[in-house]
């Protein structure tokens, strides 16, 4: 027990002193974070399979700076704001990709 000048029974710090334990991480808090497995699997069937062909009208909306067209379309296509703006970006951030192949082949 410690000293009673130690302990406050009022006050921001009242009551008896312990240690905080560490939070365990819960199954949930977990959930929708890509494992290295899933996200190298992703990579493959994406380098195999393409773009689907709505992706391919936003690259090219893309390519000529219509980035609001683009986000309008794949809002109309993926139902919502939030994926219609990841999408776009994933979009932007292949075709930088694609500009710089040719150039690192040089």
């Amino acid at each position: 027990m410690a000293p009673p000048d130690m302990e406050m029974c009022v006050g921001l710090e009242k009551g008896q002193k312990v240690t905080k334990l560490p939070k365990r991480i819960k199954p949930s808090q977990r959930k929708g974070t890509k494992s290295k497995r899933v996200k190298i699997i992703r990579e493959v069937i994406r380098e195999v399979a393409g773009f689907s062909p709505y992706e391919r009208r936003v690259v090219e909306l893309l390519k000529v700076n219509k980035d609001k067209s683009a986000l309008k379309f794949c809002k109309k296509m993926l139902g919502t704001h939030r994926r219609a703006n990841r999408k776009r970006e994933e979009m932007q951030i292949s075709l930088q990709m694609m500009r710089k192949a040719p150039a690192a082949a040089s």
